[in-house]
C-alpha cells in the first residue's frame, strides 16, 4: 500500500468515527434536546450541526479546484435559524458528511500532491484534511457534551463507556 493510500484510509476511518459518535449521540436525543442551549448565547446541537454542514459543503465542494471558502457560504448565518425537526437536522448532518466522503472518494495517487486553497492559503491535501478533521472533532465533542448534559443518568456513551475499558479491550484485543 502506498503512503498516500494508507493516509487516506486512516483519515477516512477517523472521519467515519466522528460521524458515528455524532450519530450515536443524536439517537439518544429528543427534538427539544437538539435545540437546547445552556445560555441564550450558546450554540445548540442544531446550530453546531448547521455550522458543520456549512463548513463541509464549502470545503468539500470542488475540493481540488476551488478555494474551500466559497463565496456562497454564509458562515455567520450558520449560527441562526437551524433546521427545526430532528429529522431535518439529521438529514442536514448526513448531507454534509456525504459531501466530505464524496470528495475523499476522488482522491488518488494522481491528484494527491495537488495544492488546494482555503481562504487563499495554500494547503497540501494532508494539511487540509488534518485541518478539517481537527475542526470536526472539536464540534462533535461539543455535540457529545451537550447530549450528555441533556440525557443525564440515561446517557449511553457513544464510544467506550466509563468503567468499560477492560471489557472493550478484552473484546478487541488480548492485552493479557
Amino acid at each position: 500500500m502506498q503512503l498516500w493510500e494508507n493516509y487516506l484510509t486512516s483519515v477516512r476511518f477517523e472521519f467515519e468515527r466522528y460521524k458515528t459518535l455524532g450519530d450515536r449521540t443524536f439517537q439518544q436525543l429528543t427534538e427539544a434536546d437538539m435545540h437546547w442551549r445552556l445560555h441564550q448565547t450558546d450554540n445548540s446541537i442544531a446550530i453546531i450541526t448547521k455550522h458543520l454542514v456549512g463548513n463541509m459543503r464549502s470545503r468539500w465542494t470542488n475540493f481540488l479546484t476551488e478555494d474551500g471558502e466559497k463565496n456562497w457560504r454564509d458562515r455567520e448565518g450558520e449560527f441562526e435559524n437551524p433546521p427545526k425537526s430532528k429529522a431535518e437536522i439529521i438529514a442536514y448532518w448526513n448531507s454534509g458528511w456525504t459531501c466530505l466522503f464524496d470528495a475523499l472518494d476522488h482522491l488518488n495517487g494522481s491528484n494527491f500532491d495537488t495544492i488546494i486553497t482555503i481562504r487563499n492559503e495554500n494547503h497540501t491535501i494532508i494539511e487540509a484534511l488534518n485541518r478539517q478533521l481537527a475542526h470536526y472533532a472539536g464540534h462533535v465533542g461539543q455535540i457529545i457534551l451537550i447530549g450528555k448534559m441533556r440525557t443525564g443518568a440515561d446517557w449511553i456513551s457513544p464510544s467506550i463507556p466509563k468503567g468499560g475499558t477492560q471489557a472493550f479491550n478484552d473484546k478487541k484485543v488480548n492485552l493479557k
